[in-house]
């Protein structure tokens, strides 16, 4: 959303924060250019308009900002983002932001993964996203990443039987209130809490898969010394919970520990 210039949830700090980034980043600009042994830094403000007409003023430097650093070609997109895979394969398990239709995986994973590096980094025809990045045919399918239990485990199904040797789904995008949570027989796993708190201002929980097949949740420990026992076994899955229990060093700072039950 940020790369294509959707700021739909962002916050005041959000913009103070890439403000503070703008700052830094001139400063090291400015340095560079002092040296004609380097190369002139490429200006990521270029083209971008210094007011935004119905935002207030005292948000247009965030936003000038915000999109410089995301859009892309974008320093940070560039940095940090544009290695990233859109969908991808692990063991038995297909990762992927929402989840995936027939038409992403007919289309390729690997082509799709290409055609949103491609575009991240500013090499792509024109300024519009790939496809699958746009209106319908976006990477996302509310019905299974959402909290709600009637899923259509058929299509899922039928999705995961395109992709060789793939059992699983794993996704985020929706808010899972009660935790990491499974459908359809764990062939589909929404991993994400809503740990911003913008969001839902929730503990961590990390999904571990090992040994290919199996599965487990790491959790942190609400409450330090009483902890929440919890195995499950589903679907052939022995999944054991974990608890990621917060203790304090000599020292007084923080230290996360995890702990088999």
């Amino acid at each position: 959303m940020n790369a294509q210039g959707d700021f739909s949830y962002v916050t005041r700090a959000g913009l103070d924060e890439f403000k503070r980034w703008a700052f830094w980043y001139r400063s090291g600009v400015a340095r560079k250019r002092l040296y004609a042994s380097l190369d002139s830094p490429r200006d990521p403000f270029k083209g971008i308009p210094k007011s935004f007409p119905g935002i207030k003023e005292e948000f247009w430097e965030g936003f000038r900002a915000r999109i410089a650093a995301l859009r892309p070609s974008g320093p940070i997109v560039v940095r940090f983002l544009a290695g990233n895979q859109t969908a991808l394969v692990i063991g038995e398990s297909v990762f992927v932001h929402g989840g995936l239709l027939q038409k992403h995986v007919d289309h390729g994973l690997e082509k799709m993964n290409e055609e949103v590096r491609e575009w991240i980094m500013g090499l792509s025809r024109g300024r519009s996203p790939p496809p699958c990045l746009r209106g319908r045919a976006l990477v996302n399918v509310p019905r299974l990443g959402s909290a709600r239990s009637d899923c259509d485990c058929s299509h899922l199904e039928e999705v995961l039987a395109m992709i060789p040797g793939v059992r699983r789904m794993v996704m985020g995008h929706a808010i899972q209130e009660q935790g990491i949570s499974e459908v359809c027989g764990a062939r589909a796993i929404r991993i994400d809490v809503g740990l911003s708190r913008g969001c839902a201002n929730a503990l961590p929980e990390v999904l571990e898969v090992y040994d290919g097949v199996k599965w487990r949740i790491l959790k942190l420990d609400p409450v330090e010394g009483n902890p929440i026992k919890l195995q499950i076994a589903k679907g052939g899955l022995y999944v054991k919970v974990f608890l990621l229990r917060r203790r304090l060093t000599e020292s007084g700072k923080d230290q996360l520990q995890f702990a088999r039950l």
